[in-house]
């Protein structure tokens, strides 16, 4: 049993997925005008209000059936496949990273799909710097009980951007988590979010910020 283990999340609290949004948006504005754009955003925002998470691929193969003869349409799979994600980290964020792995073992969590998300861990150097310590959920917040299988700890620590997330596990673990809460990204900085959810624990205001924690931040 560790004595502490640390969870981090991935989008908007260690990779800049707003702007990893941005470029995608951009791009099929660019590549296959204003309609198509509007449509896959629209099939897009459909899917995760059915399936809970950001499904780029799905809304990719629905959009396809709709323009079943428009095959350059195929190639936005490549673009989403070879994104440079490396580019898209928060400065500073391997460098947190690092900074906790002395008190304890460190884990990537993470919601998503199958195919994307562990693409992106992997493209952007994050499953590499967590040793290949990754874990990709539909809902993590509800596989507490999997990870103290896979990793009993006497306490944990979860950092992450969205206080719902943050809030429902600490409603779960209790004094055994502490709670990270950096403040980036569009939840991050939602003001009906942070008014519906109890502070975290801990806040800063980036993720270079843990650098300046010491190991009585995560104490309880």
């Amino acid at each position: 049993m560790d004595d502490i283990v640390f969870l981090f999340d991935v989008d908007n609290t260690l990779l800049d997925n707003d702007r990893v949004q941005q470029d995608l948006d951009a791009h099929l504005s660019a590549a296959y005008g204003e309609a198509r754009r509007s449509r896959y955003w629209a099939i897009y925002d459909e899917l995760f209000a059915t399936l809970g998470y950001a499904d780029y691929f799905g809304a990719l193969q629905r959009l396809r059936l709709e323009a079943l003869y428009e095959p350059r349409l195929l190639a936005l799979a490549a673009w989403l496949i070879d994104y440079p994600f490396a580019e898209r980290l928060f400065p500073g964020a391997l460098d947190a990273v690092d900074h906790v792995r002395q008190w304890g073992r460190v884990v990537l969590l993470s919601d998503g799909d199958a195919v994307y998300q562990p693409r992106k861990a992997e493209r952007s150097g994050l499953s590499g710097a967590f040793g290949g310590e990754v874990l990709i959920f539909v809902h993590k917040e509800k596989e507490l009980d999997f990870i103290e299988r896979l990793y009993p700890a006497r306490r944990y620590a979860l950092i992450d951007d969205k206080l719902r997330v943050l809030s429902a596990v600490k409603a779960v673990w209790g004094d055994r988590v502490a709670t990270v809460f950096p403040r980036q990204g569009r939840y991050a900085r939602d003001a009906e979010t942070l008014a519906s959810h109890p502070k975290a624990d801990v806040t800063i205001e980036t993720i270079r910020d843990i650098v300046a924690l010491d190991r009585g931040a995560f104490a309880p």
